[in-house]
């Protein structure tokens, strides 16, 4: 059975059980939307007239995760399903969260939500959807429209701005002027809300195989200037023209965005949008009048840090930004580079990642992709054998030849190790008598 099967059944069989305590239970939100647009949904949420306590009473295995709006979760044959007691808010105290909930009925909780799509009920024992607020056509036209009066709604929840800008790219829609107007004047307070939950729906928007609808999205609405300021500053840095004929370093991003395969990872993601950062800063015109951003890619690195500490991104995806960033310009030094040099590069943990990034950043600028063919060419040559094979001596084999541990320990392991790359030592003993020929005296 897969996860989505299991998750309904468990669903099901939660409605069913509050159903023959006489409760109303229905599903509801995203699994509904998702349902009727012919996507399968990532887990079902229950609605129901049941009040939380009454809720934990039925179910043995429950966590209060928002009993004070109404919210239990429920584990259930193995699945967590979120079971919602149907609310009205009142006033949000911290646009994030309202200060009180009043129970009420299907209807008076659909009203509450944030957008029609996602105002939708199901009831799977007749079979029936349940509208109160036009979301059905909303669906059917492709239109992410919000409940009610816009600006009270974003007012309500300052989050609901960035998740316009989600919905629309994930499913493709276009939002309603009369939301998107509403949405214009409440992006600065995008602040109000954590740096956890922006990350969420930003990651969301990246992840995307519509990602530069999404990114057009926050451009347009200013949002991308509240939660990536550091971007504006691509804009008007110009860049050789014999290397960039796109136009400046904005216009080079995202275009690069458009040339991402559509399951590209967030790592990636992240250092397309981040790789130039770097350049506004390091801008200089040298005495031929020729562009330069010498060290860009180090101040790049620097600001890319800032950025995913602010928006506390997990070490994980630090770890894998960072390097492609760092190192991305290293790739021009393809050609030149010694075999063990490029089998280094070549084992990096980051390396399939930055090839792609490589890729990318050459097809949105001068178009040539001759280091990226011969990495791959050279890549299926050394796939026979490990890149960074066992080393042929260690340290122990330094110290049986009467050297004491010192810092010139690693310069001669890394020596021996790049003739290992290279193939002009092969055996164990080859490299301790290169080591004795070649460090005597020393």
């Amino acid at each position: 059975m897969h996860d989505r099967d299991m998750s309904e059944a468990a669903a099901r069989s939660i409605v069913d059980r509050l159903r023959a305590k006489g409760f109303e239970a229905l599903y509801a939100g995203g699994c509904v939307r998702d349902t009727l647009l012919g996507i399968e949904p990532h887990d079902y949420d229950v609605a129901t007239s049941a009040r939380p306590e009454q809720v934990e009473a039925l179910f043995p295995r429950t966590v209060p995760v928002g009993a004070q709006f109404g919210v239990i979760l429920v584990l259930e044959q193995g699945q967590e399903i979120q079971v919602a007691t149907f609310r009205g808010d009142g006033t949000y105290r911290d646009g994030r969260h309202p200060e009180s909930v009043t129970y009420t009925d299907a209807e008076g909780d659909a009203r509450r939500r944030d957008f029609t799509v996602n105002g939708l009920f199901y009831d799977p024992v007749k079979s029936e959807i349940l509208d109160f607020v036009g979301g059905r056509d909303d669906l059917k036209a492709g239109i992410l429209r919000a409940i009610g009066t816009p600006s009270e709604r974003f007012s309500e929840d300052k989050l609901r701005i960035l998740r316009a800008v989600r919905f629309a790219t994930t499913l493709g829609f276009t939002i309603d002027t009369e939301t998107w107007m509403a949405l214009l004047k409440w992006t600065a307070e995008i602040h109000t809300v954590s740096a956890e939950r922006i990350r969420e729906e930003l990651c969301k928007i990246l992840l995307s195989p519509n990602r530069v609808r999404g990114f057009d999205l926050l451009e347009e609405s200013g949002l991308l200037r509240q939660i990536l300021p550091e971007m504006e500053a691509l804009k008007g840095c110009d860049q050789p023209p014999e290397f960039h004929p796109e136009g400046d370093a904005f216009v080079h991003t995202r275009l690069m965005l458009t040339m991402l395969k559509a399951d590209a990872s967030l790592p990636l993601v992240l250092s397309v949008l981040f790789h130039d950062l770097g350049k506004p800063a390091t801008r200089v015109v040298d005495e031929t009048g020729r562009i330069r951003f010498n060290g860009h890619e180090g101040v790049s690195s620097e600001i890319s840090m800032k950025i995913m500490q602010r928006l506390r991104f997990s070490n994980e995806v630090i770890d894998a930004v960072i390097p492609a960033v760092r190192l991305h310009m290293s790739f021009k030094d393809v050609p030149n580079m010694r075999v063990a040099t490029l089998k280094r590069m070549m084992a990096r943990p980051t390396f399939d990642e930055e090839l792609e990034l490589h890729r990318v950043d050459c097809l949105a600028s001068h178009g040539m992709l001759d280091n990226h063919a011969t990495l791959v060419a050279r890549r299926e040559d050394f796939g026979r054998e490990p890149l960074i094979p066992e080393p042929l001596v260690t340290g122990h084999d330094l110290i049986a030849l009467g050297w004491k541990p010192g810092k010139r320990f690693a310069n001669v392991l890394q020596a021996v190790q790049t003739r290992q790359l290279e193939g002009t030592l092969t055996s164990r003993e080859e490299a301790l008598a290169w080591i004795s020929t070649a460090f005597s005296g020393q």
